[in-house]
């Protein structure tokens, strides 16, 4: 049969994926099946199914339909299609084969892109494909260096968000330059006409109208913990509470918060302009970003002014850029008076801690010190991949050989191959000291990993927030780097509510000898963790009545 007395064009616009597959398999030659035809048959059982069996079908079509362009100018949609399934792949599998931490999957991925470098070079499409791949991969740099030419190309604010977010990971850019760059958003955003728009109410309220907006409100994702620490214990007569869910789920969590306020609303499928006139017609008085730059943000909805006062707080701890984003919530620790102008927006503050962690619903155990049976330190780390720079390994790597036979636990929920950081750590010397845990079947699995170390090492210049609460809840310290903005502060700032101001470091040498002292000091490492947790309660890391009556009354002070 040849492939010209078959309209497959009509056939995928009436989704028919699998007869254009059986056309192809069965009824087409091998001579006549054409480059074009393999990627076809690879895309329809992508549309088909999202099961293991399928991807890997599809991505076997990919791979033969590359393979067999001979022109180079048509090898864009296998090349994209390849990666892209490919990703699809690995993040599917990653929880259930955990080998495939340690294998080098995209090898086959690396190698194409190699081969076809200049075919990157100014293709958006192909450049955020190949991004997930270095993403997963852990390659920071070349990360970074696609990040910003996908900026460059990216019609809308994703491109510029994503750089300006990602660069928060490495020791690159001063507060001045993420203000800079962060302020670009602002020519990328839409603004409807006035016309289009429901007029924005500015009447003072006996009651504020305030709303939240956020992605990340499911089960266990670190943003719930704080925000449930400001909900749930609020005054309802001085405050009435939206919040609006970028998002489609639907579990535990997002049932939980539903009973503190007085209206929950899905957002996730409607345009921006929808939302603003949803919101606008709610009459919120006070409206809450709890995304910034962070994945599924909606940044255009600030641009175009939900509400007459609008706040960034706790899922980004840097500038937006954005002229319409009136404020940011930090405290007195993270942002100097003097440096407020690298910031655009007037800055909050909340005079303990930014944030209030409302605390697991785990019963503790006795955490008794590892190296008591293991006869050797252990440090650990269980902060996002990305965040474990080249800095931050010669750090470690200093201190894993200062602090003789000593072991470095690291682990991730993050789908990322291991293979880079291995070589990383390799270079050093000391790879046979460090162990990775595969990933946590469940939470309570993930915070009794705690019990293998003696001492959690913090991540620098992006710091760790989640994990160094879940550090201290398991009775771990944790030696933080003191740095330059909010971003690289947030781990000084738990520490010196906790009045542990010997486990904040200066600088990278500073950061060393800390950690190697308190390792080669048994008594003072027991006597620390002994009462932490006991301790860390009665601080401002974990009262939420006294952070929420902080938090609201700021709200009212800047409301009236």
């Amino acid at each position: 049969m040849s492939n010209q007395t078959v309209n497959f064009q009509s056939l995928f616009k009436d989704k028919k994926y699998s007869t254009i597959i059986s056309i192809i398999e069965n009824k087409i030659t091998e001579n006549q099946k054409t480059s074009g035809l393999l990627n076809l048959k690879g895309v329809c059982r992508m549309m088909l199914s999202n099961s293991t069996e399928s991807i890997k079908l599809a991505i076997d079509d990919f791979s033969k339909s590359y393979y067999k362009e001979t022109d180079k100018n048509k090898l864009e949609d296998p090349i994209k299609n390849l990666i892209n399934a490919s990703v699809i792949l690995f993040d599917n599998e990653f929880r259930k084969n955990e080998h495939l931490l340690d294998n080098n999957f995209f090898e086959e991925i690396i190698s194409i892109y190699k081969e076809n470098k200049s075919l990157f070079e100014n293709n958006l499409h192909l450049l955020r494909a190949i991004f997930k791949v270095f993403k997963r991969s852990s390659d920071i740099k070349n990360v970074m260096k696609y990040l910003e030419k996908i900026a460059q190309l990216d019609p809308h604010e994703d491109g510029i968000a994503s750089y300006n977010l990602f660069n928060n990971y490495l020791n690159v850019w001063s507060q001045s330059d993420f203000l800079s760059n962060a302020k670009k958003i602002n020519a990328k955003l839409f603004k409807y006409s006035p016309k289009e728009l429901v007029d924005l109410k500015t009447k003072k309220n006996r009651i504020i109208n305030l709303g939240f907006i956020s992605s990340d409100i499911r089960s266990n994702h670190s943003v719930t913990y704080f925000l449930r620490s400001v909900i749930s214990v609020y005054d309802n007569e001085k405050f009435r509470i939206q919040l609006y869910h970028n998002h489609n789920k639907d579990d535990d969590t997002t049932r939980e918060f539903e009973k503190y306020v007085s209206k929950t609303i899905r957002i996730d499928k409607l345009s921006d302009k929808e939302v603003i006139n949803i919101i606008r017609k709610n009459e919120i008085d006070i409206i809450i970003d709890l995304n910034g730059f962070s994945g599924n943000h909606r940044l255009n909805l600030f641009k175009n002014r939900l509400a007459p006062i609008q706040i960034l707080w706790c899922g980004y701890t840097n500038t937006t850029g954005l002229d319409e984003m009136d404020y940011l919530i930090v405290d007195k620790n993270q942002i100097n008076p003097n440096e407020e102008m690298f910031y655009s927006e007037k800055i909050i503050y909340l005079p303990n801690i930014w944030n209030c962690h409302s605390g697991y619903n785990f019963k503790r155990s006795e955490n008794e010190m590892p190296s008591k049976k293991n006869e050797f330190i252990t440090f650990g780390s269980f902060n996002n991949f990305l965040k474990i720079n080249d800095e931050v390994i010669e750090v470690w790597a200093s201190i894993l050989k200062e602090v003789e036979n000593s072991k470095l636990v690291l682990k991730t929920s993050t789908a990322i191959s291991l293979e880079t950081y291995k070589r990383k750590f390799e270079k050093y010397g000391v790879l046979n000291s460090v162990i990775f845990l595969n990933f946590s079947k469940n939470f309570n699995d993930h915070l009794n990993k705690y019990k293998l170390i003696d001492i959690s090492l913090d991540t620098f210049p992006w710091n760790g927030v989640t994990t160094t609460y879940e550090s201290i809840w398991m009775n771990v310290p944790v030696i933080v780097m003191d740095g330059n903005n909010f971003s690289s502060r947030c781990g000084s700032s738990i520490n010196k509510n906790l009045n542990l101001t010997d486990l904040i470091a200066s600088n990278k040498m500073d950061y060393i000898n800390k950690a190697v002292s308190l390792a080669q000091n048994p008594q003072m490492l027991i006597d620390l963790r002994k009462d932490l947790f006991k301790n860390a309660l009665k601080t401002p890391l974990f009262d939420k009545t006294s952070f929420s009556n902080e938090f609201f009354s700021s709200l009212e002070k800047i409301y009236n």
